[in-house]
């Protein structure tokens, strides 16, 4: 049963209800949700449901009716966010593990392992123990290869993943393995699965090649039972009459899982299909039904692999995977999960001041301890970071997809606002709009670029804008009077508020600051028009989502920082700004250096030039080679055609 405790209950009551639930003969557990804290009680014992419920600091019991109770969505509202060192599966990140079946060597697990991080996966496979169909088949190295997927891990940084297949070996994975794997031909091995859960370490759960999906929600009942809370989900096909592939890969069980369970769910493509060719598409297929995840195999040399060979991608197979899933993740609404390639810079320091709040530039802003920042174990406070708006704003979802250390995004009246408190050592980064596929360039923030030259852009983030009408809780599209939107959401959405000409469209600031203010006036007429994430914050109800004329709406930000606080490896992206010669050509000489050096421009724009009329600057933003030389050497040729240069950022794209 779920035991929803008064938003008033205290300590005393929380200590005595769930001494009396133990005395019953339940095991309780403590939910701490983001609207109310949850009690739940699992086990055999029965008890009359009145009994708890005139209990005090109890607000309502309700009981589960699924047969597995700590798994259910029943019990848990939320998606659950299973950590791993500092990577988090399930949320809006797509996270993908990695790795060739089996470990055979050092060589090969090496090589295997710098393959997956460069592709941009973040977790390592391999098998240490192998079970086998054939007694005859190669079993794997056992602990030998283990301790040469733990040198592995720590020669790249990533975490790893291997298969444990019996009871005697826990002791063993609890020392070299991150992550432990059951198998499928493990799923109902209900002593493994007890004593793993009693281990308290995450837990990747594999579908049985004959097991429906209550199987498989009953076999992480028992993990969760006896203690594990990171429990991973994993689909990688069953058995049916067809005999092309190696398994029918389900995907629709992924959609299922997500309804019954709050438990991330991840897809294995390589075991459901079997057959190379067919990994990708289906992975594909995977994230576009709503995975958390993939766990691909991948070998250096596929044709001498000692198991699963023909279902082993080749590096470049995955890297072009992983390309792919970037170009997909978007359109989903989601992100993908990448390991920071940052210098310690990164980790910062605790600035004393007021807690929490809305930011001008005049104040300071505090961060608390962080469990980890990038792959580091120390401890550090979040990074600040400023963003325009309020809470739920664009611009915090692009924080939140591009920093993977603890955060704490800061609210900024003005974009000028966060500019200042970088340079006041306020804040540690700020995250700007730059351009929107649709209304094209954000002018100011280019100009504000001109205008701070010690900061440099740091980064970039894309994201896909998703507009939705947020009302209050209990209002319904017909109650709608008025709609509150910045201009470029009304704007944007158009076509949908056409259909409702009787509101009234109100123009405000902010997108998630008119979902802020139509929660604090509580006009059940008044409407906004934002991301789903501001009717989130503010506990608002999504009315209609994707109103939006154009679904093909991106915005483009920068990541902006002080001069020489980023230190990024292997950068893939230039801008930069420069005011040509007045003479004729000047424009044409400086973009075929270009050319003759084979740089990429991406993008060429002019804007007027600060103070001088009818002179004109250029942003252009171009490629960097794998060779940096050729870009520097570009850059110094340009130099001598322009009475202005200055690169704003040297960032990965």
């Amino acid at each position: 049963m779920i035991i929803v405790l008064e938003h008033n209950a205290g300590e005393p009551e929380k200590r005595d209800l769930k001494a009396f639930l133990k005395d019953k003969g339940f095991r309780v557990r403590e939910i701490v949700g983001e609207e109310e804290i949850i009690l739940g009680a699992v086990g055999t014992a029965h008890v009359d449901l009145r009994e708890v419920e005139v209990l005090p600091g109890v607000a309502r019991v309700i009981p589960i009716t699924k047969p597995y109770k700590l798994a259910s969505r029943e019990f848990k509202r939320e998606d659950t966010v299973v950590q791993v060192g500092p990577i988090k599966i399930g949320g809006q990140r797509i996270v993908v593990i990695a790795g060739p079946c089996a470990v055979e060597s050092r060589e090969q697990i090496i090589e295997a392992a710098q393959c997956v991080k460069e592709s941009g996966a973040v977790i390592l496979r391999g098998g240490a123990f192998k079970p086998r169909t054939s007694p005859y088949s190669f079993q794997g190295l056992g602990e030998k290869g283990l301790k040469l997927l733990k040198e592995a891990s720590e020669a790249t940084g990533m975490p790893v993943i291997s298969e444990i297949v019996s009871i005697e070996h826990l002791d063993m994975f609890k020392e070299y393995v991150d992550i432990l794997q059951i198998g499928a031909r493990n799923m109902q091995n209900f002593e493994l699965l007890k004593k793993v859960g009693a281990l308290g370490k995450p837990v990747l759960l594999k579908r049985g090649p004959a097991a429906t999906i209550n199987d498989l929600l009953m076999s992480a009942e028992y993990l969760l039972a006896n203690g594990d809370d990171s429990v991973i989900l994993c689909e990688r096909g069953i058995r049916t009459f067809e005999t092309y592939t190696r398994n029918t890969l389900d995907l629709s069980a992924i959609p299922v899982v997500k309804k019954l369970s709050h438990l991330p769910i991840l897809v294995d493509p390589s075991h459901g299909t079997g057959i190379r060719d067919k990994v990708s598409s289906m992975a594909l297929a995977a994230i576009a039904a709503g995975a958390d995840g993939l766990i691909v195999e991948v070998h250096p040399e596929p044709d001498r692999a000692l198991s699963d060979g023909a279902q082993s991608l080749y590096p470049e197979q995955l890297e072009k995977l992983m390309r792919d899933i970037e170009a997909l993740a978007p359109v989903l609404g989601k992100e993908v999960y990448k390991l920071p390639e940052y210098g310690d810079d990164l980790r910062t320091v605790s600035v004393e001041g007021p807690a929490g709040g809305r930011a001008s530039a005049g104040e300071t802003v505090s961060g608390g301890e962080a469990k980890t920042a990038g792959l580091h174990k120390e401890e550090s406070v979040p990074l600040r970071i400023g963003f325009q708006g309020e809470r739920g704003a664009f611009s915090e979802r692009a924080i939140y997809g591009y920093f993977q250390q603890d955060k704490e995004p800061v609210p900024f009246v003005s974009f000028k606002d966060i500019f200042d408190a970088i340079l006041q050592n306020k804040i540690d980064y700020g995250v700007i709009p730059i351009e929107n596929s649709l209304a094209g360039s954000i002018h100011q923030n280019y100009d504000l670029l001109l205008r701070y030259p010690d900061i440099r852009i740091a980064g970039e983030k894309k994201i896909r804008i998703v507009h939705s009408l947020i009302g209050l809780p209990d209002a319904e599209i017909k109650d709608i009077r008025k709609v509150y939107s910045h201009p470029q959401g009304l704007a944007q959405c158009l076509k949908f508020l056409e259909k409702h000409s009787e509101w009234e469209q109100v123009p405000y600031y902010d997108t998630a600051g008119a979902v802020e203010f139509i929660a604090r006036e509580g006009q059940k007429g008044n409407a906004a028009i934002a991301g789903r994430e501001a009717a989130k914050v503010y506990k608002m109800k999504v009315l209609k989502e994707g109103v939006e004329t154009n679904p093909k709406n991106y915005t483009r930000f920068f990541v902006i920082a002080p001069e020489g606080k980023n230190k990024i490896k292997n950068p893939d992206r230039a801008s930069f700004v420069l005011s040509t010669l007045d003479k004729p050509g000047a424009l044409y000489l400086t973009l075929k250096i270009l050319a003759e050096s084979h740089l990429n421009m991406k993008k060429l724009e002019s804007r007027p030039f600060p103070g001088k009329p009818w002179e004109y600057m250029f942003y252009i933003d171009v490629e960097i080679p794998e060779d940096q030389e050729v870009f520097y050497r570009s850059v110094n040729e340009i130099k001598k055609n322009t009475d202005y240069f200055r690169i704003l950022g040297i960032y990965k794209s």
